[in-house]
């Protein structure tokens, strides 16, 4: 009787391992991922053949408890974008929700983020509505082509540009060294995104305790996350990876990232856990 109480027992222990064996399977995704990248303050650090910072962290963090994987590599940022939309790129992050974007991709949003005014420290009086922007001509902007903050940053970019008062640069470094020499007067983006840049090179590392973050009212609180290609990735590869990712931001493991690399006064000015 014993032993057909341990076979019974053995038995039930094998069918519930293979059941959650079964499940793990089902929620692999089928092949490694592909996540091209493109520098971004310390959401993502590209040093060489090194990729690393918020979000490669969390991936790699996710891969090693779940059974997808990651491959990363290093493209420019407008790049990045195009990769996405032809297809030729998994995943797009990190990524403010756009109309556009929503073409191409199923969106996970994961914290909140808006764009501001970024200057140094003057005496320059504060800039109240996207109007004032616009009246003052003498004010050129910097911003990092490939950016995308929704429907009101690009009206703003569209109008500047008609005033020949846009500078359109690479990357965020190349952003602040404008904005260092003084050839533009303001940059529009995430703060968090322009501070991880100046931290991390040295020839901008010095603005990084004179900066002003100044915000307008048109450009609102968005949702910021990552974006699944429709195009490359199959229905159940798109299902793991959105099931990992919102479990990610329900544990708090994405705000901790960003709190692990920024100081609470730049994440204020623009980021909020969800």
């Amino acid at each position: 009787m014993n032993m057909l109480i341990k076979c019974h027992t053995m038995r039930v222990v094998l069918i519930l391992f293979l059941s959650h064996f079964s499940w793990q399977v089902q929620a692999a995704c089928s092949r490694v991922i592909n996540a091209p990248v493109a520098s971004l303050g310390f959401s993502v650090i590209v040093n060489g053949d090194s990729i690393s910072g918020i979000y490669p962290d969390i991936f790699r963090n996710l891969s090693s408890k779940e059974t997808c994987q990651f491959h990363f590599s290093a493209v420019p940022r407008a790049r990045l974008e195009l990769m996405f939309e032809n297809g030729q790129a998994d995943l797009l992050f990190p990524a403010i929700r756009t109309a556009k974007r929503d073409e191409h991709g199923f969106f996970v949003p994961l914290i909140y983020t808006r764009a501001i005014l970024i200057s140094l420290q003057s005496a320059r009086p504060t800039i109240h509505s996207q109007q004032e922007l616009l009246e003052q001509k003498n004010l050129k902007v910097v911003v990092v082509r490939g950016y995308d903050y929704g429907e009101a940053y690009q009206a703003i970019l569209t109008e500047l540009q008609k005033q020949g008062r846009l500078i359109i640069e690479a990357d965020t470094v190349s952003a602040a060294r404008v904005l260092k020499a003084g050839v533009a007067d303001i940059s529009i983006m995430a703060p968090y995104i322009f501070a991880g840049a100046v931290q991390g090179d040295a020839r901008v590392e010095d603005m990084a305790d004179k900066l002003r973050f100044d915000a307008l009212p048109e450009l609102n609180w968005s949702d910021s996350g990552i974006y699944l290609s429709k195009k490359s990735l199959s229905q159940d590869d798109r299902n793991a990876l959105q099931d990992m990712m919102e479990r990610a931001a329900r544990s708090g493991m994405v705000w901790k990232g960003f709190l692990r690399y920024y100081k609470p006064d730049v994440l204020k000015e623009g980021n909020r856990p969800r």
